[in-house]
């Protein structure tokens, strides 16, 4: 059984970070002396040779006592949600070998499922702790754009790119919102118990069926079942009409593909063709085309600024499927599952991750938010025991 992150000032009751002496491992985007950052691709571990410094976030995890227990496969340059990668091998689930992990997180999701690692380091730019986080059965959080420090770590597309972690039990999620944050980690933070009701929340606000039309009915019944459980928290329900974010994946994917490609110029014939593609496309875009999409982007972030000020959190399932079996045609995938990711990329707001019993939902609030956003999905995770035991 994996342990859980301990509910106190360390394992000495000494103030040490609730982080000390807990195997953690890191997404192969963030450089760890002495070995490779490989990005996914055997062309970025073979020119990049081993790292001399750790990443700034490695950095971090090391001071707050963490053991980082290895690097983790990824979908090749980030640039995927499926984790499949065909020369490191698709990803697949420990507990399920014929279900892909989702990605690009996908070695992350597998280490803890498997529980080699109690929480793992990953990205998400457009669903990258989302998906995995729905298809493994696991908690995550998704960073505030702009949190942390990349020094050291690789970028996919900067105006996406967010620090993430994906863990077990939302009752810890708390314990990972510090190493995000430029200051030291330093104790442990209050315990979930102690915190008033939903942690200043008072409403949010959830898609209307309309949205949900690809939605598979389990994943439909989770989303229910975190409504009724915030509810019981006492937030009032709103439903909201969502048809604009039509727009998102629209406004996202070039964009993505515009910055990917400045990243990687020079290099596109070493990737996959699918990948390739992609980053041609956004170097093929012109100067006038990138700034009509970001003036886009602008608009639909306001948009996104005003929802949140109306209804303080937005709750959607995270991917509308709970499996994507291994070895199937998957070349469809990726647009179907950015439909849901998207728009909160878009924002670049914190998002939590809530596992449910097939599929997982996404729960997001205003940027900078995060602390706030991890105390309440401490007390959902609470909450939901608290019910089980009744």
């Amino acid at each position: 059984m994996t342990p859980a992150i301990p509910q106190n000032a360390g394992p000495f009751n000494d103030g040490r970070s609730a982080l000390w002496g807990l195997p953690i491992s890191v997404k192969d985007l963030f450089d760890l002396a002495g070995s490779p950052t490989s990005c996914g691709v055997s062309f970025y571990r073979d020119l990049n040779g081993s790292a001399s410094r750790d990443s700034w976030l490695v950095e971090q995890l090391r001071a707050a006592g963490a053991v980082i227990v290895g690097k983790t496969h990824l979908h090749p340059l980030a640039y995927g949600i499926t984790g499949e990668n065909a020369e490191f091998g698709d990803c697949v689930q420990p507990q399920d070998s014929g279900a892909l992990t989702g990605g690009s997180s996908s070695g992350a999701a597998a280490s803890v499922q498997e529980g080699s690692a109690v929480a793992a380091i990953g990205t998400d730019t457009g669903g990258s702790i989302r998906a995995p986080a729905a298809l493994c059965g696991l908690a995550g959080h998704r960073a505030s754009i702009g949190r942390g420090n990349w020094r050291g770590a690789a970028h996919l597309a900067e105006s996406f790119d967010t620090m993430a972690w994906l863990f077990r039990d939302l009752q810890d999620a708390p314990f990972l919102a510090a190493p995000f944050l430029a200051a030291p980690l330093l104790a442990t933070p209050v315990a979930p118990a102690q915190t008033s009701p939903a942690r200043g929340f008072t409403r949010f606000a959830f898609v209307d069926d309309s949205f949900l039309h690809d939605c598979e009915p389990e994943v439909v019944a989770g989303f229910r079942g975190v409504i009724r459980n915030l509810q019981d928290l006492g937030l009032e329900a709103r439903r909201i009409e969502t048809d604009w974010w039509a727009d998102a994946v629209e406004i996202y994917a070039p964009l993505q593909a515009v910055e990917a490609a400045k990243i990687h110029a020079g290099n596109f014939d070493q990737f996959a063709p699918a990948i390739r593609d992609r980053l041609l496309w956004g170097a093929g875009l012109t100067q006038a085309e990138v700034s009509a999409l970001r003036r886009r982007h602008e608009s639909f972030r306001a948009r996104m600024d005003e929802l949140f000020a109306a209804h303080q959190l937005v709750l959607l399932p995270s991917i509308p499927v709970a499996r994507l079996a291994a070895g199937a045609d998957h070349t469809q995938t990726r647009m179907r599952l950015l439909r849901y990711t998207a728009p909160f990329s878009l924002a670049g707001t914190p998002t939590v991750a809530i596992p449910c019993a097939r599929g997982g939902m996404q729960l997001a609030a205003a940027r900078g938010n995060d602390e706030a956003l991890l105390a309440l999905a401490a007390q959902i995770g609470a909450h939901r025991k608290t019910s089980l035991s009744v």
